[in-house]
């Protein structure tokens, strides 16, 4: 490969590969770089920092491990069965994640500890995805809730125990699918109307 057609993209992919390889420990630029035939300076003109290449590699992980909420975001289906669909979709993602490739997984976890304003705005734009459909709930009349903002927020820490990357271990237990279910009751009950 020449410096002259190197991509964020192939970038991106490349660190992912090293970390998987490596760990987040020992990977390094110039891995990165030596996984592409090209210098480390070449990595450096996309991406200034280590840190900046790490937290680009977690958002990329973010993004592509979350693309199924946006299709259910966008559904016409009633509130309730779209933000029961929306988090079954994150909670199978993660899930996928974690059992799938449980290495590269290990250093996502790793990665999304020392990447906290990539953290924090995904947070945010899952629990803006959750408002949108608390917003469409209330429109329609199928869900009631003083604090729409609040009740979002709520419903995100309600169902931690199914996307939160602390709690993988417990993911393939016999029965986490009916707690998913008994989870997913429960808020929905909470946000009928009276």
């Amino acid at each position: 490969m020449t410096d002259g057609i190197l991509t964020p993209d192939q970038i991106l992919a490349a660190a992912e590969d090293v970390l998987r390889r490596y760990g987040p420990a020992k990977a390094t630029v110039v891995d990165v770089a030596r996984a592409l035939g090209v210098s480390h300076g070449s990595v450096y003109r996309h991406f200034p920092s280590k840190t900046a290449l790490r937290e680009a590699v977690t958002q990329r992980w973010l993004d592509e491990s979350h693309a199924e909420l946006a299709t259910v975001l966008a559904s016409g289906a009633p509130a309730g069965a779209r933000l029961r669909e929306w988090l079954g979709a994150l909670f199978r993602s993660k899930r996928r994640r974690a059992l799938d490739d449980p290495e590269l997984f290990a250093t996502y976890v790793k990665l999304v500890g020392e990447s906290s304003q990539v953290v924090d705005r995904h947070i945010a734009d899952l629990v803006g995805q959750i408002r949108q459909i608390v917003d469409a709930g209330l429109a329609r009349g199928e869900f009631a809730a003083p604090d729409p903002a609040a009740a979002a927020r709520a419903v995100f820490h309600a169902a931690t125990r199914f996307h939160n990357p602390a709690h993988a271990a417990e993911w393939s237990r016999p029965g986490i699918e009916d707690d998913f279910t008994a989870l997913c009751d429960l808020i929905l009950l909470g946000l009928e109307p009276r």
